[in-house]
């Protein structure tokens, strides 16, 4: 997980366990589910097709561009009485079901800052100014991803665990 993501985090317990969860992610063995809250009002459905270099850190020009897609669900819509931007009296947001079909590093983050709905309090991917805006209305400083589901195959029997994180306080 990125550093400041909560939620699901699974560990090995010994080096065959590790060889054999790897595989599972490497393969797309695994359905990971992730909630975000993000600026604005994206489309209730949307697949977000787009390739992304493998280091974000570093200019993508030059890099392979790997196949990345990821599936979003709208699940709620909030307008909020704070205006980070002198234009709008208001902030618009939305929450929600983010589903990577690959594992790229911050997958989910670039994908949505590239349809122009990027997550609240992303210091590397977002809007600084509605990032400093956001943190000082609800009193707190974090990215608003959440690793809610992660389903993977158990590493010595190969049956399906679905491991769930329920969201904090704070997501209320």
């Amino acid at each position: 997980l990125d550093k400041g993501t909560s939620g699901v985090l699974v560990f090995a317990l010994h080096s065959d366990a590790a060889r054999q969860l790897g595989a599972a992610f490497e393969s797309q063995a695994t359905h990971k589910r992730y909630l975000a809250l993000v600026r604005g009002w994206p489309e209730a459905q949307t697949r977000v097709d787009h390739p992304l270099a493998r280091d974000p850190e570093l200019p993508s020009s030059g890099q392979p561009q790997l196949q990345a897609c990821t599936r979003l669900t709208r699940l709620a819509r909030v307008e909020w009485p704070y205006a980070s931007d002198a234009r709008h009296p208001g902030s618009r947001h939305a929450v929600l079901l983010a589903q990577p079909e690959q594992g790229r590093r911050h997958q989910i983050r670039r994908h949505l800052k590239h349809i122009a709905h990027p997550i609240l309090g992303d210091a590397t991917h977002g809007k600084g100014p509605l990032n400093r805006v956001w943190a000082q209305w609800v009193g707190m400083s974090r990215l608003w991803l959440h690793a809610w589901q992660l389903q993977l195959p158990h590493p010595d029997d190969g049956h399906l665990l679905t491991l769930t994180a329920e969201p904090g306080p704070e997501w209320q």
